[in-house]
């Protein structure tokens, strides 16, 4: 009898997109076995060519549309500027690909919803770039929650704060018609997302956000360590925004996303929960955020203090990200369903209702 295993087809996979993000894309994919990188799309020439020379990639295009006239792919990446994630994801998903896009879904919850219905009406893969919940401290503490150890979580706080982190001052980033907003958008839809994760995913009921721009449309706030300084756009979006989330149960949630703002000077990702047994704080410091960061759980045995601090590795990044991705591709139909971007949509709706709750001054209801 032959014992082997059938082999896994090889999927072919295609990068829109060659700044920081696709990068760590085309690096993930590169490492899974039976994943070949068939195509890569990008504007900037010579590193188009770099790229594709370091990874041995058979085709490469300036433009993605010619990208998805190629008959043999499987799967594509999307890593450009979010006003492009819609046009692009919903082209490949009507040509039968599969989709993995980079965080936010889209500008707005009405343009998600069209990637969405495009994913339900191909029946095929919408996932979304949510790599911070694949922290090793982050997946730590989700274990210790998931555990019952600090009971029912009550209140929490999420942040992801910078002192001088606007993404290229003047470029697309800061203008709403092509990123969908500042900070909150932008980080703040990571710092909500790995948020619900570990709360298990309450449905939130209310929001009640503020937004700020106070350093921003001075010309201050932005870092080369992102990328020059542009002077394409003025600065017509937020450098910190906060939101209060009301859940489902009664729990509340407080959100903080700031990209430039007087404090100290390297970037905290942090995260902080209050339970009926104990609680917990997750403080990652560093540019832009440490590996590992430090976790306390705060809780007491026999009515004594028994705090103590667990170990957590580095999580895997975008590589677990991918990796998750073509698992799902590989997963077929009946997987394909649960696969449709519908949690990146639901982060959308509420990313729309904070700047909502911000413009009208008053709570809006979801």
């Amino acid at each position: 009898m032959n014992s082997e295993q059938p082999q896994t087809p090889t999927l072919k996979v295609g990068v829109v997109g060659i700044g920081w993000a696709g990068q760590q894309h085309l690096k993930a994919y590169s490492t899974i076995p039976g994943v070949e990188i068939h195509a890569v799309a990008g504007m900037e020439e010579d590193l188009l060519l770099s790229l594709q020379t370091e990874y041995a990639i058979p085709n490469a295009f300036r433009r993605w549309e010619d990208m998805l006239e190629l008959q043999d792919l499987d799967a594509i990446s999307v890593a450009v500027p979010t006003f492009l994630h819609a046009p692009i994801a919903v082209a490949a998903l009507d040509r039968g690909l599969h989709v993995l896009s980079e965080k936010p879904l889209a500008r707005s919850a009405e343009e998600g919803r069209t990637m969405v219905a495009a994913a339900r009406r191909a029946g095929r893969v919408l996932d979304v770039a949510f790599n911070h919940r694949r922290r090793g401290d982050i997946q730590k503490l989700k274990s210790i929650i998931d555990n019952g150890e600090l009971g029912r979580p009550y209140y929490a706080k999420a942040s992801w704060l910078r002192r001088t982190g606007i993404p290229r001052l003047g470029s697309w980033f800061t203008n709403p018609e092509l990123s969908g907003g500042g900070p909150m958008a932008d980080i703040g839809v990571h710092v909500l997302d790995y948020a619900l994760h570990l709360l298990g995913e309450p449905k939130v009921v209310s929001v009640s956000a503020t937004i700020h721009a106070e350093l921003g449309p001075r010309g201050r706030g932005g870092s080369s360590r992102f990328s020059p300084m542009s002077a394409e756009h003025a600065f017509e979006v937020e450098d910190f925004a906060s939101a209060f989330l009301r859940l489902e149960g009664g729990a509340t949630l407080l959100i903080e996303a700031g990209w430039a703002s007087y404090r100290e000077k390297d970037d905290l990702l942090g995260f902080m929960v209050y339970g009926t047994d104990g609680g917990a704080e997750l403080t990652a410091k560093g540019s832009p955020s440490a590996p590992v960061g430090q976790l306390t759980i705060f809780t007491d045995k026999d009515g004594e203090n028994a705090d103590y601090m667990p170990e957590a590795q580095p999580g895997l990044g975008h590589q677990a990200v991918v990796r998750d991705f073509i698992e799902s591709v590989r997963g077929g139909e009946t997987v394909w369903g649960h696969h449709d971007g519908s949690l990146a949509l639901n982060r959308a709706e509420i990313i729309d209702a904070c700047y909502r709750s911000a413009r009208e001054s008053k709570e809006v209801q979801l």
